[in-house]
């Protein structure tokens, strides 16, 4: 996801007070994207984490990434001018990266089962025990063809490996604040889960956050205010009386505005959840920048898009399912439509497999 200029960043302290924004009563029609800082102005030099106080990377809809294709011909996914980086045309700016494997917890957090046959609110445990489409997901993206393009980057020296491991699940049964959780909120919800035993904590772990339809989660989803369809970031928590980053994605419930935040309109999809079907296209595209760019101080190009936004909501070539949806990929034996992924390697591109 892309920072400064693209993205609002914002880094949350657990504890501390985050802003705010204006909201008004929730329809399901979304307003028109806004953009608050123009494109073409970041800078290889300079890290985004320091150019902002904020420390989100958000996936914007996909109106708003069709306006900055507009204004911009060489596109979020081209490999020279405005639009590159590097000889691949992304770069690396010497920080951490999730080297040897990625971990991903799942937060459901609410009062009822999110997903088709997901876990019932006030239980946790293994990502095995997970029955949702989300569940199964998370549990076969490791070692797929899709997930390797991530291999072609590196920490500076070795190539970060093909694996993803769903750890845990936490269905936090609490109802959070509709109108606007703020990134303090999930910092101190993600605390909770710690504290209680809930959760167990893991530097190399991305905590996917999720809620149900009409929560404004992070504040910018919102038929008034619909500034992106899921980000990641990072906070502070305490274990053992010692502080420690913690990597959390806010994955807000995307089929709330089919078209923006979903790969289609249909209610039509490939495995009869389209929630969970339009969910893992997102949930895809934040564990894959976590992967690449866990702080923000990694792998991004010179307008400051992270990998998967130099494909966001670019699905390659695709095919149609046995239930008549279109999809692009299988993975565990179960068909998808997710977007494509920056490759690192010769001149770059956007790709659904490497090599």
């Amino acid at each position: 996801m892309p920072r400064l200029p693209l993205a609002v960043h914002r880094l949350a302290i657990a504890g501390s007070a985050a802003a705010s924004f204006a909201l008004a009563s929730c329809s399901e029609a979304p307003s028109s994207p806004s953009r608050e800082i123009a494109p073409g102005q970041s800078s290889l030099n300079q890290s985004p984490e320091l150019a902002d106080a904020t420390g989100r990377h958000v996936f914007h809809t996909k109106e708003w990434f069709q306006n900055d294709n507009a204004q911009n011909p060489n596109g979020n996914g081209k490999p020279s001018g405005v639009g590159g980086g590097g000889g691949t045309g992304i770069s690396y700016h010497g920080g951490p990266v999730l080297l040897t494997g990625t971990n991903v917890a799942a937060v459901y957090w609410g009062g009822s089962t999110i997903f088709n046959g997901g876990p019932p609110p006030g239980t946790n445990g293994a990502g095995a025990q997970d029955g949702s489409l989300v569940g199964h997901f998370l549990r076969n993206l490791g070692g797929s063809p899709y997930f390797n393009i991530n291999s072609t980057y590196t920490n500076g020296t070795a190539h970060i490996a093909n694996s993803v491991t769903y750890t845990q699940y936490w269905a936090n049964p609490s109802s959070p604040n509709a109108s606007n959780v703020t990134d303090a909120d999930m910092v101190n919800m993600l605390q909770s889960g710690f504290t209680t035993g809930k959760l167990t904590y893991d530097a190399s772990t991305v905590y996917a956050i999720f809620t149900a339809s009409g929560v404004n989660l992070g504040g910018g989803f919102s038929s008034t205010s619909l500034k992106y369809c899921a980000y990641h970031t990072h906070g502070t928590v305490t274990i053992g009386g010692v502080a420690k980053t913690v990597l959390y994605a806010a994955m807000p419930y995307d089929y709330q505005f089919p078209g923006s935040c979903t790969g289609s309109t249909s209610a039509t999809t490939a495995n009869g959840d389209p929630a969970a079907d339009y969910e893992v296209n997102t949930l895809a595209h934040e564990i894959e920048e976590t992967t690449t760019d866990m702080l923000g101080t990694a792998w991004w190009d010179n307008r400051g898009y992270e990998n998967a936004d130099k494909c966001a909501w670019n699905f390659g070539t695709t095919y149609t399912s046995t239930s008549g949806a279109k999809v692009n990929m299988n993975i565990g034996g179960k068909d998808f439509l997710v977007q494509q992924n920056w490759v690192n390697a010769g001149s770059g591109g956007c790709k659904l497999a490497y090599p």
